[in-house]
């Protein structure tokens, strides 16, 4: 017979995650894997201990596991494509006139810029910097800005498009989930992006400062010119594929088939534009592009790519999505959030009791989409009893859950961060501001009562109509 899920019995898996991860992430210095296999552990004991049998939790990890499928595929993806993008000098070519035309004081904020632009039009975080990203991390790095500062502005315009944009997979899954109209809750988001993306800017403008007159170090940069031009050929061509990539996404191509065609693009570069051969080819997209110059920063930055540099985060992929198909699906969760729900006794507080437990469940759950989830099943009936309208959870769910998945190491989103850009969580996290302001403000704004909408009676009777014809 199956026991209650208590708060008590379901906090004792993720205290044990914690502590584990804090013993093995930050004294250790070693990956979060383990830590969440321990976690995994000690959550299916307390499932079976609460009268689940085995064959139902093995299931509930299963579960877990095909709800991240889909990031699994893109993961995969991305690596390929830094691969032939390498090779087939796309990046190389991005980064030279990069070189070329932005200077280092502006380099931050035209970096953020330029992905919120992409990641707009596409609606991608993950593929903006795997592309866009990558190219960045290698001007701003010849430039001499340190690499959490570079990584932090290109998260910032990623996630700004990730949020903002109506092709985003988050986006509509937030105003699906709380049946919001899609444009409705992405005109109710900006009160608190557009700030955020504000704050961000004018930090990266005076970040960018100091690394502008006689900080520029012009004899490195243009060595750095001298090797690509030697190293690969160089043409404004080669622009047209990360070009059409994003074009192919913007008019609504499933990213999938898009970044294939940007792999058999830059596939086709590197052997036709590049002058090498199929062998150096397919060798760039399984085990990444291989190349020595001499200059140790190219080396570098363009000795990588390749699907076997993305199985690190495919393999902690699958074990976060152990972890939070068990806690999901065994209630566990559901109790944590009771617990917060109690203290949410006001709609001031419900608002950031939202933002906070989609954290809380990305840090939990290791995954972006299950803090949209959950929290949006958690959390709707409640609004509507405090007489909130459905854009305001809509608008809590992304603040809280999109935009913070990047500050947790052992979440898919920060580790393909790391596995792309190549910097660590706790690295870019002071700089990636879009991200940490945002919550902040949703939160503020959820206290001081600004921009939080209440039902109309019209609408409340509504939804009165509605609930009655459900039953």
């Amino acid at each position: 017979m199956k026991k209650e899920m208590t708060f008590k019995l379901a906090i004792i898996p993720l205290v044990v995650m914690i502590i584990a991860m804090a013993v093995t992430v930050i004294k250790l210095d070693e990956g979060p894997h383990i830590p969440l296999i321990i976690g995994t552990s000690v959550a299916a004991i307390v499932a079976w201990y609460a009268g689940f049998k085995w064959q139902d939790i093995e299931e509930m990890m299963y579960k877990g596991i095909r709800l991240a499928l889909p990031a699994v595929v893109i993961i995969m993806l991305v690596g390929l494509t830094i691969g032939a993008w390498i090779g087939g000098g796309i990046v190389a070519t991005m980064i030279y006139y990069g070189l070329k035309i932005i200077t280092p004081s502006l380099f931050l904020v035209a970096v953020c810029v330029i992905c919120c632009i992409v990641s707009l039009a596409i609606g991608s975080s993950w593929s903006t910097m795997g592309t866009i990203g990558v190219a960045g991390m290698g001007i701003g790095l010849s430039m001499g800005i340190p690499a959490p500062m570079i990584a932090g502005a290109i998260i910032s315009g990623a996630y700004f498009g990730d949020k903002m944009s109506p092709l985003s997979d988050t986006t509509n899954l937030a105003a699906g989930l709380t049946d919001t109209d899609l444009f409705v809750h992405i005109k109710h988001m900006l009160y608190t992006t557009i700030p955020g993306i504000t704050i961000a800017l004018v930090a990266y403008a005076i970040l960018g400062r100091k690394f502008a007159n006689g900080a520029m170090d012009v004899h490195n940069i243009e060595q750095i010119i001298k090797v690509l031009e030697d190293s690969f050929v160089i043409t404004p061509f080669l622009l047209i594929i990360p070009v059409l990539v994003i074009v192919l996404v913007a008019k609504k191509v499933p990213a999938i088939p898009a970044l294939v065609i940007g792999i058999l693009l830059g596939f086709l570069a590197q052997i036709f534009v590049q002058g090498g051969n199929v062998a150096d080819a397919v060798v760039a997209l399984q085990s990444g592009f291989v190349i020595e110059t001499g200059n140790e920063m190219v080396d570098n930055l363009f000795n990588r790519g390749g699907l076997d540099s993305m199985m690190y985060t495919v393999s902690m992929t699958i074990v976060a999505m152990t972890f939070g198909g068990i806690l999901e699906n065994t209630g566990m969760l559901e109790a944590i959030v009771k617990q917060i729900l109690k203290l949410a006794k006001t709609a001031k507080g419900l608002v950031a009791s939202t933002v906070v437990s989609c954290f809380a469940t990305n840090a939990t759950c290791s995954e972006q989409y299950i803090s949209i989830v959950i929290p949006s099943r958690m959390f709707a009936k409640s609004y509507r009893e405090k007489g909130l309208h459905s854009k305001n959870l809509s608008r809590a769910l992304e603040d809280g859950g999109t935009l913070t998945s990047v500050f947790v190491p052992w979440n898919t989103c920060g580790v393909f961060i790391l596995a792309t850009l190549g910097v660590h969580t706790f690295e870019y996290a002071p700089y990636a501001i879009l991200n940490f302001v945002v919550p902040i403000l949703s939160i503020i704004f959820a206290f001081t009562g600004f921009s939080i909408v209440k039902l109309t009676d019209k609408e409340k009777l509504e939804l009165k109509r509605e609930d009655k014809i459900a039953l």
